[in-house]
């Protein structure tokens, strides 16, 4: 089974090498990071939970560590995430069956 926690962690090294590296465009995407997901008439977490959903039917085994991260740093519950898991899978079929179990075992761990 993989080490989610240890992948987190490397998702963030990689991320601060981004944004020291390529400085303008890692400004650039978290500024449109943070723009695409404020407080509008979607709450901040519900637009997380979209992005997961994106994110499992993408493929983007960092960005759902990311996103599930994210979403439990703001209270998400195992049980909101695998509902995004169920919409990803009618999206995105089969192959969103084996991402979506990761973002549900990505969630127990970082939970853990």
């Amino acid at each position: 089974m993989a080490d989610y926690k240890a992948l987190a962690k490397q998702v963030k090294e990689e991320r601060r090498f981004l944004m020291n590296e390529c400085q303008e465009v890692g400004k650039a995407m978290y500024g449109l990071h943070m723009a695409a997901v404020k407080d509008g008439a979607l709450e901040k977490k519900t637009k997380e939970l979209i992005a997961l959903g994106i994110a499992i039917s993408k493929q983007c085994e960092g960005c759902i560590v990311a996103h599930v991260e994210s979403l439990l740093a703001m209270g998400a519950t195992l049980e909101e995430i695998a509902e995004v898991v169920d919409v990803a899978v009618l999206m995105g079929g089969g192959p969103a069956v084996t991402y979506g179990g990761k973002a549900i075992e990505i969630a127990k761990q970082l939970s853990a």
